[in-house]
C-alpha cells in the first residue's frame, strides 16, 4: 500500500460481541465509512491518514451482532470527491443502505440526479477545513449548493466544531435545507454545554432546522475509555432540545482514534445511558432515520 506519507491509523476492534442493549427492529446506523479495498478504490493523495481496509462484509457482520438492520454510509475524507467505493456498496444493498456524498461545489445537476438514484440523500461538508482565515463560514457557496439539492429533499452534513461558531443560528437563518452535525456538535467535553455554539445548535434543533448525530463519543470525551460519562450532559441537552432531530451512528471503523480503540458493543450500550424509554429509543434509531434518509 502506498501510504503517501499519510500515517496508518489503527483498525477497529475485530472482536464481535452483542451489546447488552436490545435494539428495536429497523434500527439504523446513520454514520459509517467503507474504506477500500485500496487496490480497487485508491485513496486521495491529499488525505491526512491511511486506514486499513474496512470492507462491507466486515461491516455487515458487525451490524448483525449489534442488531442493526439498516445503515447510512458517509463518504470519508480519504476519497475526496471520488464516491465510487461508497456507491459500489450502496448498489449491493439498495433497500438497506443510504449514502452521504462529498462533491465539488460545481457538480452538474445530472450528477446530483444520478447520486439520488443511487441512494444518496445528503452531502457532507468539512467545515473544519472550509472556514476561512477570519473564522467565517463560506455561506455563499454553501447556500448555492443547498439551493441545488433542495428539490431532492437532501440535507447538508457538516463536520464542524460548533463551539467555533457562536452565531450558528444566525449564520443558517433561512437556509434552504436542513443541516446535520455529527459528534454531538464536535465540542470538546471540557468546554461544557453552556458555550454559545452548542446552545445555538440546541436552538436550531428546537426549531426543527438542525439534526445531530450521536456519534464519535470518544472524539469529544476527555476520558480514555467507555462509558465517556463527560459526554452525558451533551446527550441530555440535545435530547431535551428535540429528540425528533437526533440520529445515532457507530462511526465505524473509527478512523484516527489515537487512544484506546473501543469495542462497538460497548459504544452501542452507551445509548442505554442516555435513553431509557423504549419509545424514544425506537424514535431515534428507527423513525428519525426513516424521515431524514428516506428509507422506504
Amino acid at each position: 500500500m502506498n501510504l503517501n506519507k499519510a500515517p496508518l491509523c489503527q483498525a477497529p476492534d475485530r472482536v464481535l460481541r452483542r451489546p447488552d442493549l436490545l435494539l428495536p427492529p429497523g434500527a439504523t446506523d446513520c454514520h459509517a465509512h467503507i474504506c477500500g479495498p485500496e487496490s480497487s478504490f485508491p485513496y486521495f493523495s491529499g488525505r491526512i491518514y491511511t486506514p486499513p481496509d474496512a470492507l462491507l462484509p466486515d461491516y455487515f457482520n458487525l451490524l448483525t451482532h449489534l442488531g442493526v438492520e439498516r445503515a447510512v454510509l458517509v463518504q470519508p475524507s480519504i476519497y475526496g470527491t471520488d464516491n465510487r467505493a461508497m456507491l459500489a456498496a450502496l448498489k449491493t444493498f439498495p433497500k438497506k443502505l443510504r449514502g452521504v456524498a462529498v462533491v465539488d461545489s460545481t457538480i452538474a445537476d445530472a450528477e446530483i440526479e444520478a447520486l439520488h438514484q443511487a441512494g444518496v440523500r445528503g452531502l457532507r461538508c468539512n467545515i473544519v477545513d472550509l472556514a476561512d482565515a477570519t473564522g467565517q463560514l463560506p455561506m455563499a457557496m454553501l447556500r448555492s449548493l443547498a439551493q441545488r439539492i433542495a428539490p431532492f429533499g437532501w440535507h447538508l452534513e457538516f463536520l464542524m466544531h460548533v463551539d467555533a461558531f457562536p452565531q450558528l443560528q444566525k449564520d443558517f437563518h433561512d437556509f434552504p435545507v436542513e443541516i446535520v452535525i455529527g459528534h454531538f456538535g464536535y465540542v470538546k467535553a471540557g468546554l461544557g454545554i453552556a458555550n454559545a455554539g452548542f446552545q445555538n445548535l440546541c436552538a436550531m434543533m428546537r426549531e426543527g432546522r438542525a439534526w445531530v448525530k450521536f456519534t464519535g463519543t470518544y472524539r469529544i470525551s476527555e476520558q480514555a475509555a467507555p462509558p465517556y460519562s463527560d459526554v452525558n450532559p451533551f446527550a441530555e441537552a440535545l435530547i431535551k432540545a428535540n429528540p425528533q432531530q437526533i440520529v445515532w451512528g457507530t462511526d465505524w471503523p473509527h478512523v484516527m482514534v489515537k487512544g484506546l480503540m473501543p469495542n462497538d458493543a460497548d459504544l452501542c450500550d452507551l445509548l442505554g445511558n442516555w435513553i431509557q424509554e423504549p419509545a424514544l429509543l425506537k424514535q431515534i434509531l428507527v423513525s428519525n432515520p426513516e424521515r431524514l434518509y428516506d428509507f422506504k
